[in-house]
């Protein structure tokens, strides 16, 4: 695929840290104006800006977030780079995160009612599942992110099952679907893509290198194997329905 197909994909990328300067991704603007013409030529249409939101970490707030972004996108238009930006935020599990979510110390995804949600890796399931519904019972829609990450659950995928079927969505980093991690870690991806688990696929993407910001390579592996119609529904319209705050089928 060249550059002018690629960017007329619109893929949207739901998780990244191109925000400069707030957490463990871009370093300094200059990383992510490289970050974002790389989404561009990659064609990615629109990113979803998720900076992480950690109990006993200096986090960034939904104020300064939403200013460091129209900051952002500014310094994009006049690069002419065809990009949209929104806002959010990574937020690690913790029993308060409700209420941060209410008071706006914590951000859901581009303003919806959808929420990007990461566990340690390590957490029992019984944990997770019960984060999971306490965010459910809030009101809130949970994504939890990079599942292939939580050993706990996806030690038998009948828990990611359990957990879908419960109410939430799940998403997976792109380099994990196509081996980047292990082998271990694709044939975990694949089979959940393959059972219909997995709602969103995304970069997590941290720098220019190791773990950039680019879908391209994996929507094409997606829809080698299981479909374009498929591949569409977790790079394009599962994604655009988080945007427009709409409702998403449990299955893709």
């Amino acid at each position: 695929m060249d550059m002018r197909q690629r960017q007329m994909k619109n893929y949207i990328d739901i998780h990244s840290h191109i925000m400069p300067g707030v957490d463990d991704g871009s370093d300094s603007l200059e990383t992510s104006l490289k970050m974002l013409r790389m989404a561009a030529e990659d064609g990615i249409a629109r990113i979803i800006l998720t900076p992480h939101s950690k109990p006993w970490h200096r986090c960034i707030s939904c104020a300064e977030m939403a200013a460091e972004a129209e900051r952002l996108q500014d310094i994009a238009q006049g690069e002419r780079l065809d990009i949209k930006l929104y806002t959010g935020n990574e937020l690690y599990y913790r029993s308060s995160l409700i209420e941060e979510l209410e008071n706006r110390q914590a951000g859901t995804l581009a303003g919806s009612r959808y929420v990007l949600v990461e566990f340690e890796p390590s957490a029992d399931f019984g944990y997770i599942r019960n984060g999971v519904y306490s965010l459910l019972t809030g009101g809130y829609y949970p994504i939890v992110a990079h599942m292939e990450r939580c050993k706990n659950v996806c030690v038998k995928t009948d828990r990611v099952e359990e957990l879908v079927e419960l109410g939430c969505f799940i998403q997976v980093n792109a380099g994990s679907v196509l081996g980047r991690y292990g082998f271990g870690t694709a044939r975990l991806t694949r089979k959940m893509l393959g059972q219909g688990l997995v709602h969103f696929i995304a970069t997590d993407a941290h720098d220019t290198k190791r773990r950039c910001p680019a879908l391209s390579e994996c929507a094409e592996y997606i829809e080698k194997r299981f479909g374009a119609d498929k591949s569409r529904s977790l790079f394009q319209d599962n994604p655009m329905r988080v945007l427009r705050n709409e409702d998403i089928g449990m299955t893709t």
